[in-house]
C-alpha cells in the first residue's frame, strides 16, 4: 500500500522542513543538477507534484510561465504557499495523486522524491497521466533518493525502472550517483542540441 498521508502529517509536525531541503548541500547541489538537465531554458506550463515546501518550485518558477506544484500533505502546501508567494504565476494546491491530476497539457511535468512511496499500482497511475498530460517535445523528470526506505513500498531504483518502461517515451538524459538517480525522458527523441538546430 502507499505510504498514508498521516506519515508525512507528522513529519512536518515535527518540523517545518523534515528533509532539511534548506540547509543541505545535498539538497541544494540535486536541485542544481536537475535544473541544468532541463532541456529548454523556459517552459509555458510546468507541473510539479509532491514539492513538498517549495524549494525546487521555487527555482523552477524562474523557468516557468505558469507553474502548478501540489503536495499531500496539508501541512507542506501551507508552507510552499508561503514559500512562493512572491511569484503570481504560481500556484500551490492539495493534491492526492494519482486521483488527483490535474487536467491539461505540460511542457515540462517534475516527480521528485514521492514515487517509492506510492504502491506499484499507484504509481502506474501517476506514469500514465503523467504520459498523457506532456507535450508533444514535453519533458518527464524523475529524482529518486536510492537506498531503501523503510516505510516505503518501493526504491528509488524500482520507481525509476516503471518510469522508464512507458510507452511512447524516450530518455534523453540519465545521471546516476550511489545515493540518488536523476533522469529525463520526453515524447520527442531530439537531444538538446537537436531541439537548439545545431545538429
Amino acid at each position: 500500500m502507499s505510504v498514508p498521508m498521516a506519515h508525512f502529517e507528522r513529519m512536518y509536525a515535527d518540523s517545518e522542513d523534515p528533509w532539511e531541503y534548506r540547509r543541505r548541500w545535498y539538497e541544494r547541489r540535486k536541485r542544481a543538477l536537475t535544473l541544468a538537465m532541463l532541456p529548454h531554458a523556459r517552459y509555458a506550463r510546468a507541473f510539479e507534484p509532491g514539492c513538498s515546501i517549495g524549494e525546487l518550485s521555487a527555482e523552477l518558477a524562474a523557468r516557468c510561465d505558469a507553474l502548478l506544484v501540489g503536495d499531500g500533505s496539508e501541512a507542506a502546501v501551507r508552507v510552499a504557499r508561503r514559500r512562493l508567494a512572491p511569484w503570481p504565476h504560481v500556484r500551490v494546491e492539495q493534491r492526492l495523486l494519482p486521483d488527483s491530476w490535474p487536467e491539461g497539457t505540460f511542457e515540462l511535468v517534475v516527480l521528485g522524491e514521492f514515487g517509492y512511496y506510492l504502491d506499484a499500482k499507484a504509481l502506474l497511475g501517476v506514469r500514465e497521466r503523467a504520459v498523457r498530460s506532456l507535450a508533444p517535445e514535453g519533458v518527464l523528470v524523475a529524482c529518486h533518493w536510492r537506498p531503501p526506505i523503510a516505510e516505503a513500498p518501493l526504491t528509488g531504483d524500482e520507481v525509476h525502472e516503471v518510469l522508464g518502461r512507458a510507452r511512447g517515451l524516450h530518455r534523453l538524459a540519465r545521471h546516476e550517483e550511489e545515493d540518488f538517480l536523476l533522469e529525463m525522458w520526453s515524447p520527442g527523441a531530439d537531444s538538446v542540441a537537436r531541439r537548439e538546430h545545431l545538429r
